[in-house]
Formats: structure tokens, sequence, C-alpha cells
């Protein structure tokens, strides 16, 4: 119902920008025109083709980067002086755009997925690693203690007790790694590949089809809507699976 609504409006308010500002339908296409960019897509079979690259790369990057980062946040978060010297270091390089790195990362792994997957891996890693380490940190040390009295190993105390513990924290991270690799995953296409919606807009923009150009922001709004929905979801179900809720 509040989707429709703000859907309607969004509609509305493009089309009196269109009217009242007297824009010609070459610069700025009306909701019309990109609907029927959009229908024209769907029959040619262009847009499932670039929305199954976009999320190829989305899910290899972004998985990749949550089972690293997740594996060395365990590991940074019980090991408080080698933190200590790695934290400088990340608190450097995070505030760094992953696009910043696009003429090396071409470079060094060519056209193609390889350049967004890691432009994605980069902008996923860092919130979840920062979000284990906290989250780590969070741990009730009285469940460290008890594993200590019982003797548990140092593998089996990171996956059977920390690991759980600290999970519905980690879950924070993830949602909110989704939201900076989606966004970067589109950078990344326009930067280095050859197909994808972010190619889709630069290749339309070249030709100067502006309808085809928004059908591709709308498409990348919708997915990234619905990612952001299910790790949100997810979140939830974690929270109530362990006993925390998300935040």
């Amino acid at each position: 119902m509040y989707a429709t609504v703000s859907f309607l409006l969004v509609i509305s308010a493009w089309q009196l920008v269109i009217f009242f500002g007297d824009y010609p339908e070459a610069l700025l296409p009306s909701p019309f025109m990109v609907f029927q960019g959009i229908i024209s897509l769907i029959q040619d079979g262009t847009l499932f083709e670039h929305v199954r690259v976009s999320l190829f790369r989305f899910f290899v990057g972004y998985l990749s980067a949550v089972v690293v980062a997740i594996a060395l946040g365990l590991i940074l978060g019980r090991t408080t002086r080698v933190w200590k010297v790695i934290d400088p270091i990340v608190q450097v390089l995070r505030p760094v755009a992953p696009v910043a790195w696009a003429p090396f990362i071409v470079l060094w792994f060519g056209i193609g997925n390889m350049p967004a997957i890691v432009i994605i891996f980069i902008a996923a890693f860092f919130p979840v690693l920062l979000s284990t380490v906290s989250a780590v940190k969070k741990i009730d040390k009285t469940y460290l203690k008890l594993a200590q009295n019982l003797e548990i190993g140092k593998s089996s105390l990171l996956l059977k007790i920390i690991f759980p513990a600290a999970f519905p924290y980690i879950a924070n991270g993830l949602h909110i790694a989704v939201g900076t690799a989606w966004i970067f995953l589109v950078a990344g296409e326009m930067i280095g590949a050859q197909s994808g919606l972010g190619y889709l807009i630069v290749d339309s923009r070249n030709a100067l089809d502006l309808d085809l150009v928004l059908a591709g922001i709308f498409f990348i709004g919708i997915l990234g809507l619905l990612l952001d929905k299910s790790i949100g979801l997810f979140e939830k179900w974690v929270g109530k699976q362990w006993g925390v809720q998300g935040s």
C-alpha cells in the first residue's frame, strides 16, 4: 500500500517537472517513454542478461568478502595486540572509495567480471570486518571463562561459542555491507565491464538513449531495495534464533 503510494508520488512529481519545466523528452524522458524502454529491454532479453550478470558479480564479491571478513574478524577480535596494529591500517583504507582503486584493478585483473567483483569485495569487506571485531569484543566474558574451564580448544571456541554469540551483531554489518556493495557494483560495471546494469547505463548514455538510462537506474533501485529487504529479514531471523534483535 505505502510502496504503491510512494511510487505514484514519484511518477507524478516526475511528470510535473517535465510539464512545468518544459523539458524536451530528449533531455528528460517521460515516465511513459521509460516504460516503453523497459518493455523493449524485456522483449529482446537484454534486461534479464544484464540483471543476471550484475547479480552474479554481486553475490560472488559480497559472499567472498563476508567469509574472509568474518574469519579475520573472529581472529583479530580475540588478539587485542594484533588488532591495535591492524586497526590504524584499516581506518586509513576504509574511507577510500573502492572505485579509487579502479585503475590498478583494471590493470591487474583486466576487463570483464573480475574488476567489478574486486570492487564489490572491497566495498563489503570493511563493514563486515569492523562489525565482527566489535561483536567479538562485546561477548559476555562468562562464556569465555566457562570455555576455559572446560578446556575447549581455540578452533572449537571460535566456531561453537564466539561465532554464535557474536553473529546477531555481525548480521547488522552484513546489512550495511549489502548497500555499499550494491552501490559500488554499479560503479565497477561503469569502469571495467562490457555487461551488467552499470554498463547498460553507460552504453545507453553514449547512444543518447536516456529512456534506457532511466530504465537502468530504475532496476538498480528496485534490485537494491529487494536485496536490502532480504538481508533485513535475514537479520531479524537471526535475532529471533539467537535471542537478540538486530538494531
